[in-house]
């Protein structure tokens, strides 16, 4: 049995693990750290990364908040039950580099108690996914293999179904196009014959372990690069189109703004600068060109 202390313990562990490998493959920048209350009950731990060798602004957050459901999210939910418990770890890092890619991860945990007083209504959710200024595709294959690799030691139904959830959820359908190259989404996961509460909860925590293998590399990989004023041009239009989904599409968004979190935690997935240029059009065969045309669903990286 698992309890939503050792969830929130290990979590943030995590938190504390990410951000030293951060620091350290960054080289210059440090983590500002903030702890703080919300209003209703628990709180958190905000860390901030700025202004960096190659990090510009990035955050890794955890939070564990408990009270009361507002109306619109127990109607939501179907219960007559407002008490919550919500722990969990985000991360958003925009890098100062054209070439090296945003990412995005979170891992969280949701319980309430039953209508009928049995055991708490619970589950498990998260992602990671990858948003490329410029679409690489040998780093996309190595971000997806990576996370394959992640969900098979669990279930190896996983990466297919979760990839096609990421697909579907990081979509700017105003814009018809993904985010980026995806990576893997999933919510409400609970146990069942096939998995159980603590294997899901081991394949969370290897999820967030699975960050500090991955970008650093793929900032290693690109962070030395040369690159021209239209290069960094594109980035900018690139993290507003992330900026977009971020505020009209994301469901964390909402929840946190929904149940009075602290805004300047939720807002930090926001980028540092980016750019709205009226009817942009991409130079033909040019490598903006490729990377919009690499900006779909069901793409196969791994």
């Amino acid at each position: 049995m698992i309890y939503k202390e050792q969830i929130a313990e290990d979590y943030k562990q995590i938190q504390a693990d990410i951000c030293a490998a951060l620091e350290a493959m960054d080289g210059k920048a440090k983590f500002a750290s903030e702890e703080w209350n919300r209003e209703g009950g628990g709180g958190g731990l905000t860390r901030i990364i700025q202004n960096g060798d190659s990090i510009e602004k990035g955050g890794v957050n955890f939070s564990a908040v408990h009270g009361k459901l507002p109306a619109a999210i127990k109607k939501a939910f179907g219960t007559e039950n407002d008490d919550f418990f919500a722990t969990g770890v985000s991360i958003v890092m925009h890098p100062n580099h054209p070439m090296v890619p945003i990412i995005h991860m979170n891992i969280r945990y949701f319980e309430m108690p039953d209508d009928t007083g049995a055991e708490p209504i619970r589950w498990f959710g998260g992602g990671i996914d990858l948003t490329p200024h410029y679409v690489i595709e040998q780093d996309a294959q190595f971000f997806h293999s990576k996370l394959k690799s992640v969900c098979d030691k669990y279930d190896d139904g996983f990466y297919p179904r979760f990839k096609t959830w990421a697909d579907d959820y990081f979509f700017i359908k105003h814009r018809d196009e993904t985010r980026g190259v995806g990576g893997i989404f999933y919510d409400r996961l609970k146990a069942d014959e096939n998995i159980s509460w603590d294997n899901i909860f081991e394949f969370s925590k290897s999820l967030g372990r699975s960050f500090i293998d991955i970008y650093p590399e793929l900032v290693n990989r690109n962070r030395n690069k040369a690159y021209s004023t239209e290069n960094q041009e594109w980035q900018y239009m690139r993290r507003s189109r992330y900026a977009e989904f971020n505020l009209v599409y994301d469901a964390g968004t909402k929840f946190g703004l929904e149940t009075n979190g602290r805004i300047e935690s939720i807002l930090m997935s926001l980028p540092p600068m980016a750019k709205w240029i009226y009817d942009f059009k991409p130079i033909p065969g040019s490598d903006e060109e490729k990377t919009l045309s690499l900006l779909k669903k069901g793409i196969s990286w791994a």
